[in-house]
């Protein structure tokens, strides 16, 4: 066995977390303890980033008149999408995509102005402030399915308009409004998979050998 392996039980639970975390839309209500709130933002902390440049800011919205403009913000896109959607839009609009004014925190994950002046790891890859970023919400999520709290990835919002709800300097850039807080029940499946909105692809047909499409 190998002498840098966690337990079979430390084992099981990371790929439990990873197999039952779910996109949340429906929220209790409820409270976030600070104590947990302070473990999920350190897992966050914690992820890689490409040259530790650590792009990663979360802005913790408190005032509720706030909360309501970033919900107002959603819901026009919310339409817009419904629009783009042509034939899907009527099936679209009776989805649930976010639970903003229902999850007890609320958070926008963002990356800061400045960002070009990291070349490490990004001369080829500019994106790669993104990946960093997203490796620190996908940690926040683990991390919160751990703790018996839902989480939701909303990124239904023009970015600009966002911006200037949050005062951000001109550079940084919103990329997700994070809904945290207790629920009754995860989904026993990815939600749009459940309401039959479409169906996941199994991992086989995403796995190639030696060259593109080639399995």
């Amino acid at each position: 066995m190998n002498s840098q392996a966690f337990s079979v039980a430390e084992r099981d639970a990371v790929y439990r977390a990873i197999r039952e975390r779910r996109d949340m839309r429906h929220f209790s209500g409820g409270s976030v303890a600070p104590e947990q709130l302070a473990r999920l933002l350190q897992a966050a902390h914690q992820a890689p980033s490409v040259g530790l440049m650590q792009p990663w800011r979360f802005v913790r919205v408190l005032d509720p008149a706030l909360r309501q403009a970033i919900h107002e913000l959603v819901d026009a896109e919310r339409c817009l999408t419904a629009e783009a959607l042509g034939e899907r839009s009527d099936e679209f609009m009776q989805l649930k995509v976010e639970g903003i004014l229902e999850c007890a925190e609320l958070l926008v994950a963002a990356l800061p102005e400045g960002r070009d002046a990291h070349v490490f790891g990004r001369r080829t890859l500019p994106e790669m402030d993104l990946a960093s970023l997203s490796c620190a919400i996908q940690n926040m999520w683990l991390a919160a399915r751990a703790e018996g709290l839902g989480m939701g990835w909303v990124s239904l919002f023009d970015p600009l308009a966002l911006a200037q709800l949050l005062n951000m300097p001109s550079g940084a850039r919103p990329v997700a409004v994070l809904c945290l807080g207790p629920v009754d029940a995860f989904y026993a499946r990815p939600m749009l998979e459940e309401l039959g909105w479409t169906q996941g692809k199994p991992l086989d047909e995403l796995i190639f050998t030696d060259s593109w499409g080639q399995l």
